[in-house]
């Protein structure tokens, strides 16, 4: 924030912002004279009067004067956003950015801070902090937690939902964008500590393994570092069916150890529990010139209970012939800190921020599952998995934003490395046979042998590390008063590599030991032990253990370079009238391979992906003020989604949130959309808005999420869809009334705010016999098999809808809200020719209550309570009367409680 504009703030609160996604209304000079402030106070009165927002964006800096009318960022923006100042996010009462967004209409909070715009999924959202790439921490996720930073560090949140060229040519429902507080106005140190809790967990038995001392902090001790005789393996550079049994038994002793493996009963789990400490400071360094300092850290621990219930059924769904049942207990532990500096010199801002993220998951599960066919009976199942995830970010960016009369320029450059790291994922399978005759027949075994339709022991070392430099250049030129130029460059690298090591343990007698009795029937008794005790030292001494790997290409190197250039023009012919056109150039080559330099003897089989595509991204928006109140858009864009690499790379992974593996499709291609929107806003003067728009889109190559079956195991993959279009009209609805006349102290300040926004929307598929759909092993495969003509698209709702009703106070933090979320039936994944698979949302209901008190230092109280009627999670298949359910789950209500204390 420049000095001049630090000024304004503090003095007139009146001046709006500007393009690239809304325009200054005017220009404070920082020696204006009191004379000069005087006279525009009063040329003021009768004005609304708003924040100067701080935003940090690609080639924002431009200035139109639009007139005193629209100081609104919203109404005097060219494109359709939704700006919240430093003050408007004060205002929310809440404590992390996340819950303040879930205020703005067309978002929705979803689990663990994720948010979406227009209720988008992860593919069409985009994230970015003061302009530049936020990556997520979980690299198979596009979305960042943005509960992570805390509402006092950040000085706006700008949403878009139209697009213009100064923005990445991904761009789906529209793009979330951060700005860091360069120069804190006011010093300030915040503290806060919290606890929660669900209905499913808290005071309830769940599951648990030791794992180390410094799991509950969300890092390893070094317990789980890859054993000393596996990485020897690794870097021989052979192949596990080629080493000797000597070398095979070293690495088996090592990779099942008693803490890592061993399922424990946790009784009544402890409430979860969070903490975050966050400060800020300003030194004048000379005249018109200051340095500011912001950090924040916070930990947040959590415990989670799920009982997820998944079947399977034949094509009609009339038969189930696969029922299981899994308790999950998930420990979630997020780890993270903000540093940032921010120098003003003049009308001239530079900013170095540098973020920290850690995202750990420890997983416990136990399942139940019964397969009909296999045997006389059919084969029962207990299987078990303990499991570690480690997700980390590491973040630094450097921003200068230089003021040089009608020109401004805009330098963005950081660099960014993401770090997924999953050892000893471990699965145990014991399976009861129920084969009569059979001595094990009754019992629950783990068969380490050649055992057709017997559950399977694995475990699997997965390492992924991305590497991401960005950086870009914009220029902007005020060329008359009422007409600008910008211009401006973007360029970004990232490289991606990709590990995954599953190994399947087998023992059989040693023939120099049968005689003593160790012999088959021996090897199979050795399934009835638990699973950190079967391969031991005497099972090592007493049979041959050797060792399988289940990963046919264990390891990928992916990579995205990106080249960008942007022009955009923005004029204003008349004084209710504004457009704005603009054109962005992409070109951008996508390569994954398997890398060929882990085994002595390269391998073959796997499907290289080689995209090399650029395209011209045309965007224009008109707007026209038709009445004082009464603002009327129109806009249309061409936009692109790449594929992300994880839809890519021939290469499973386990999700644990959505409970299903996945493995990439390498054929697939760049998705194409042709977006239209026409919009009428209706301002009724303060904060209170109603606003109506139409919107279309039309994609080709959609990227839709499909079910597949091989050798047994069922996972999720991806393939282009031929076509699809898209439809709808969005509501979006702001008032809030005044309660002062209410009477009596406590309503003089109070006001109800009523926002609810409703989404109706349309989407279907068009697939023709003749289209094709490429997939691995068959590039040839006709869409008709995979995609039904007409049928909606993955993860588009019908209906949405978000309505927030709330009492608070003008003067101080004091709010209570209740909040309704409701989304209709939504598809999650093609299933061929079984029905698709269809999550449920339903209503949810939800209670957030703030208030601040002072005791020797000011206090803010928290309290949320969420899902208070006990909704749960429903995903299933169904045609007609008969449904099979794949990941429902009972959710219960969350409870928590809160406290910060400021100094």
């Amino acid at each position: 924030m420049s000095t001049g504009k630090r000024l304004a703030g503090l003095l007139l609160l009146t001046t709006s912002l500007t393009f690239p996604t809304a325009l200054y209304a005017q220009s404070t000079d920082a020696t204006q004279s009191e004379d000069e402030l005087a006279q525009d106070v009063q040329g003021t009165e009768g004005e609304e009067e708003y924040d100067e927002p701080e935003v940090s964006v690609p080639g924002g800096s431009g200035i139109i004067v639009t007139g005193r009318r629209n100081r609104n960022p919203e109404r005097s923006s060219t494109q359709v956003l939704n700006v919240l100042s430093e003050a408007d996010i004060a205002r929310t009462g809440e404590g992390d950015i996340a819950g303040a967004l879930g205020r703005v209409t067309g978002l929705s909070l979803v689990g663990d801070g994720r948010v979406f715009v227009r209720g988008l999924g992860d593919r069409y959202s985009l994230a970015l902090l003061n302009g530049l790439p936020l990556p997520s921490p979980e690299p198979l996720s596009r979305v960042v937690p943005l509960d992570i930073f805390p509402t006092n560090v950040i000085a706006s949140s700008l949403v878009q939902k139209t697009y213009s060229a100064n923005y990445p040519g991904e761009f789906g429902g529209g793009v979330i964008n951060l700005t860091t507080k360069a120069i804190p106005v006011e010093d300030f140190l915040s503290v806060s500590f919290g606890i929660s809790g669900d209905t499913e967990t808290t005071f309830e038995n769940g599951l648990t393994y030791f794992g180390s001392d410094w799991d509950s902090f969300g890092f390893d001790n070094g317990n789980r570092d890859i054993p000393s005789n596996l990485q020897a393996f690794f870097d021989s550079g052979e192949r596990i069916g080629t080493v000797d049994l000597a070398t095979s038994e070293g690495i088996a002793g090592q990779l099942f150890p008693l803490n890592l493996v061993t399922l424990q009963k946790d009784n009544r789990q402890r409430p979860n529990f969070s903490g975050s400490i966050t400060g800020g400071t300003s030194f004048a360094l000379g005249d018109d010139t200051y340095l500011g300092v912001i950090a924040t850290a916070s930990i947040k621990n959590s415990l989670r209970n799920r009982t997820v219930q998944s079947d399977r059924g034949n094509n009609d769904l009339s038969q189930t012939f696969e029922t299981s049942s899994t308790f999950i207990t998930d420990e979630n532990i997020l780890v993270n800190a903000l540093l940032g500096f921010g120098l003003d010199f003049g009308e001239n801002t530079i900013r170095w921020t540098n973020l920290y993220i850690r995202d750990t998951l420890k997983t416990a599960r136990l399942e139940e599952a019964f397969d009909p066919f296999p045997g006389e009976n059919g084969f029962d199942f207990i299987n078990q998995q303990t499991a570690w995830f480690e997700r980390q970010l590491i973040d630094t960016q450097l921003v200068a934003e230089l003021e040089f009369d009608k020109l401004s320029v805009d330098l963005r450059g950081g660099y960014a490395r993401t770090d997924r790291e999953a050892p000893f994922n471990a699965n145990f399978s014991y399976t009861r046979t129920n084969l009569s005759g059979n001595q094990f027949g009754d019992l629950y075994v783990a068969y380490f042998n050649q055992l057709s339709d017997a559950g399977i022991t694995t475990v699997a070392f997965d390492d992924l590390q991305e590497v991401l430099y960005y950086g870009g250049i914009d220029l902007g030129y005020e060329i008359t008063p009422n007409f600008e130029a910008t211009i401006g460059y973007a360029y970004s690298d990232t490289d991606r590599r990709s590990e995954s090591r599953e190994f399947r343990p087998f023992i059989s007698p040693d023939p120099d030991f049968v005689d003593l009795g160790l012999n088959e029937t021996a090897a199979v008794a050795l399934g009835l032990r638990r699973p950190g005790d079967i391969i031991n030292g005497a099972t090592l001494a007493g049979f041959n253990v050797t060792l399988t790997e289940a990963t046919p290409f264990p390891v990928f190197d992916a990579a995205l370079e990106i080249q960008a250039g942007y022009g955009i023009l923005r004029w204003l012919p008349a004084d209710t009238v504004t457009l704005e056109a603009g054109v962005r150039y992409e070109d951008a080559t996508q390569n994954v391979e398997l890398d060929q330099t882990v085994f002595n003897t390269p391998i073959a089989g796997a499907t290289p992906t080689n995209i090399a595509n650029d395209y011209f991204l045309p965007a224009a928006t008109i707007t026209w003020e038709a009445l004082p109140d009464l603002q009327l858009r129109a806009s249309a864009s061409k936009t692109i989604a790449r594929p992300q690499f994880r839809e890519l790379v021939e290469q499973r992974f386990f999700d644990p949130e959505g409970n299903r593996l996945f493995q990439g499709n390498p054929l697939l291609q760049d998705s194409k959309l042709t977006n239209a929107e026409v919009r009428a806003e209706y301002y009724m003067g303060g904060s209170n808005r109603v606003s109506l728009a139409g919107f279309y889109k039309e994609i080709k190559n959609p990227i839709e999420s499909t079910f597949n079956v091989a050798s047994g195991q069922v996972f999720t993959s991806f393939a282009n869809a031929p076509s699809a279009e898209l439809y709808g009209l969005e509501l979006d609805a702001v008032y809030g009334i005044d309660l002062y006349n209410l009477g009596g102290s406590f309503f003089e300040t109070k006001q109800l705010l009523l926002i609810a926004n409703y989404t109706y929307t349309q989407s279907s598929l068009s697939v023709n016999d003749t289209d094709i759909s490429p997939v691995p092993g068959n590039p040839n495969q006709l869409a008709s098999l995979i995609f039904d003509d007409g049928a909606p698209l993955v993860g588009q709702s019908d209906h949405l809808a978000n309505i927030s009703v709330g009492i608070e106070d003008t003067e101080k933090t004091q709010q209570l809200s209740v909040l309704f979320n409701y989304a209709s039936e939504r598809v999650t994944q093609r299933a061929g020719a079984q029905p698709d698979f269809v999550e449920d949302p339903g209503l949810t209901i939800d209670i957030v209550a703030r208030t601040e008190v002072k005791l020797g230092v000011p206090l803010e109280l928290s309290f949320e309570a969420r899902n208070i009627t006990g909704r749960d999670n429903f995903e299933f298949q169904q045609l007609g009367s008969n449904r099979v359910e794949f990941n429902t789950y009972q959710v219960g209500t969350s409870f928590s409680f809160g406290i910060k204390a400021d100094f």
